[in-house]
């Protein structure tokens, strides 16, 4: 490894000087940074110092010269977002942090990696003040920051007005070779360079090294001609580990207006590390205390372990400048609302995520109407009509589809589409299911706005990891599925879920909405406008469903995720709980039942989750423990079921794929049939 120059090569290809004193102490201040890294995960015994180590001087140029932020209010709204995508490189986001004055102390980044600590092994959002976003899953993060882009770029559109703009802020990205590999940063960079998100900038860590060694075995792309092509701006060659040169190059992205840009940084993996660096021993293990002690000497580290100057920690310290900064917004702020007073409300509402003052009340009138509407349709269109009737009251909604508007019924009204040239509130993202549930992810993370985005509900396979991450992160994000099940029909059993019901609801803390008909669609839509502490999956037909009549105390209880539509007198001596298009056969089911004198009680459960959150009273008065005699309808798989159908019961389900053929004649096919599930329900009663 050869020592720090004092004369670089630029990002235009020129040669530039710079003071041996300017270097040699930009030099330290991201020495802080390898030394915290290093000294955290040998601590740990686990860990990644490579990318810390390397991307070093990149981030102390970003931190210092660049980055507007205020460590004493991470949340402040105009600040720029950073997102590390290469997330296993949480020290070097750990250490900018406790270094730029966040409330993270030294015996935080001491416990890296510790149960309770605010320093988890992947940056984890709501953790750590400043994590913007959880990463770890690479190419997620990149998603999420286009995401935060398009939040950014829109809101402002909507609101900042001629000498007022109260939404002016970058986002910036850090992402490695591996976020380059998942295909995920493909759909995302596509997308991002087909909008012209002009304050997105990201620094690609070109290394050369992952996991199993040398990239150039298994990578070979040419990185800055495949991101040129999706209409990105793109700064060759950058040496990331001289400061001057990484300077130029933010500063010439910061420049351009109308695309992303990306950096193409190389630097070296474990940088100061004089025997592993360059190397894949330095990506994801420890040092060692040798290795450790031979670096501090080659970066001319002489202080102990965990232990930076004064002078080093005032020289980073962002307290004060980013105090100023949004002192500064917050003055600009209220010239704002004497000048524009009621875009002013609007957009403080937006931005803190209340909804209007009326909402209840038009949530509430909206369903009244459905329900006297009383019509026979798809749900899909049904949520089509929900968002009708919400969208106007609601601008922060924010749609799109993954290049099946018109099979999701994702595009309601007063939707306008969002271009390079247009900002709307509506996204073609076209096929690319997985950056989409990411993009949405950031959206929300953002704020501002509430996101949603369909596919059909097979699909959610390929956005499965964005969806369990926006479970993780707490993100408010609908994801709209259409397509529930085999009653889709001829397209056969490559687009007919039915193990993806139950592998959803395994994930915790996403929520899943599987209504009957439009009532149900609309209290749906409603609960995943209100709910705010995680994701909700809304999963809707493609096939007609008859409207269920309820009376006032019934349609007041589809909130509540599962509840007695149809009942009897005296007492039922059954129960069959259904959900979404099974629960009409199951009414049907109970009325020819009556006719033979039994009394059958019908449950939809639209919501698992939400009815599990209810109080135990509430439960056992929908599904009274003494009523055993149970029957589960649902056209997925059975397993998760057994718990309602009890030791007594029985589920009627499908475990197995589909087959090729109508929808019709495929509920009959696999026993989905008023006599079929009569025939269940008498096998369950004495004679």
């Amino acid at each position: 490894m050869q020592a720090p120059q004092d004369t670089t090569t630029t990002a235009t290809g020129g040669s530039q000087a710079v003071s041996e004193r300017d270097a040699a102490s930009r030099r330290q201040l991201a020495n802080a940074i390898r030394a915290l890294s290093m000294d955290a995960v040998q601590r740990a015994n686990a860990g990644h110092p490579g990318a810390p180590m390397g991307m070093a001087d990149i981030a102390e140029v970003l931190w210092n010269d660049f980055l507007r932020h205020n460590p004493a209010n991470p949340r402040w709204f105009n600040r720029d977002r950073f997102v590390l995508s290469n997330g296993h490189a949480a020290m070097l986001l750990y250490s900018v942090l406790h270094l730029s004055g966040y409330e993270l102390g030294l015996e935080e980044i001491k416990q890296f990696r510790q149960l309770g600590s605010k320093t988890p092994g992947h940056p984890e959002y709501g953790y750590t003040p400043g994590v913007e976003t959880t990463t770890g899953p690479l190419g997620q993060g990149l998603a999420n920051a286009v995401g935060m882009a398009i939040a950014e770029r829109t809101l402002a559109a909507q609101f900042n007005r001629p000498g007022h703009a109260v939404v002016d802020h970058y986002t910036y990205c850090f992402l490695g070779d591996g976020c380059l590999m998942e295909g995920i940063s493909h759909e995302a960079c596509s997308l991002a360079g087909t909008l012209g998100l002009s304050k997105l900038i990201c620094v690609y860590d070109d290394n050369g090294i992952s996991i199993d060694g040398k990239v150039e075995g298994w990578f070979t792309d040419d990185t800055p001609m495949r991101f040129e092509a999706y209409g990105w701006h793109v700064v060759r060659d950058v040496d990331g580990q001289d400061a001057a040169a990484v300077k130029q190059a933010i500063a010439q992205a910061r420049e351009v207006t109308d695309r992303p840009s990306l950096i193409c940084a190389k630097t070296v993996i474990g940088f100061g590390a004089p025997n592993v660096s360059g190397t894949g021993a330095a990506h994801g293990s420890p040092l060692g205390e040798d290795e450790i002690q031979a670096t501090r000497k080659f970066l001319g580290w002489e202080h102990p372990p965990f232990e930076i100057p004064d002078a080093i920690y005032q020289a980073w310290d962002a307290r004060a400048r980013g105090g100023r900064w949004e002192t500064e917004w917050n003055a600009a702020l209220a010239d704002y609302k004497r000048v524009h007073p009621d875009l002013a409300l609007e957009f403080e509402r937006r931005i803190h995520g209340e909804l209007p003052e009326q909402w209840p009340q038009h949530a509430a009138e909206a369903l009244v109407r459905v329900n006297e509407r009383a019509a026979k349709e798809a749900t899909r269109k049904s949520s089509q009509a929900a968002l009708d009737a919400y969208g106007p009251y609601l601008p922060e909604l924010i749609g799109g589809s993954a290049d099946l508007t018109g099979s999701n019924n994702t595009k309601w009204d007063g939707c306008t589409e969002l271009t390079t040239s247009t900002d709307g509130n509506y996204i073609y993202y076209g096929v690319r299911e997985f950056a989409m549930a990411a993009v949405i992810n950031g959206l929300a993370l953002h704020g501002g706005f509430i996101p949603y985005g369909g596919t059909f509900l097979t699909f959610s396979d390929y956005a499965r990891n964005a969806l369990r991450m926006a479970s993780i992160i707490g993100a408010h994000s609908i994801f709209v599925l259409t397509h529930d099940s085999i009653g889709l029909g001829e397209d056969g059993p490559t687009h007919q879920p039915v193990e993806h019901l139950s592998s959803l609801r395994l994930i915790p803390k996403l929520t899943l909405w599987r209504p009957c008909d439009a009532a149900e669609t609309m209290v749906a839509w409603r609960a995943a406008i209100e709910h705010r502490d995680g994701p909700t999956c809304l999963i809707l037909t493609r096939q007609n469903v008859a409207h269920q009549v309820r009376d006032a105390k019934a349609l007041q209880a589809i909130e509540r995720g599962g509840y007695v539509l149809r009942d009897t007198t005296p007492e039922p001596e059954a129960l069959i709980i259904a959900t979404g298009s099974e629960v009409e056969l199951a009414v049907a089911a109970a009325q020819a039942l009556a006719k033979r004198g039994r009394r059958i009680r019908v449950v939809s459960l639209p919501s698992v989750e939400v009815f599990e959150a209810q109080d135990a009273a509430y439960r056992e008065s929908v599904l009274p423990a003494r009523l055993t005699a149970r029957l589960v309808l649902e056209a997925g798989v059975t397993r998760l079921w057994a718990s309602y159908a009890g030791p007594y019961g029985k589920v009627l389900g499908i475990d197995r794929f589909g087959e090729s053929a109508p929808g019709d004649a495929l509920f009959e096919h696999f026993g989905f049939t008023v006599e079929g599930v009569v025939a269940e329900v008498d096998a369950l009663l004495p004679e």
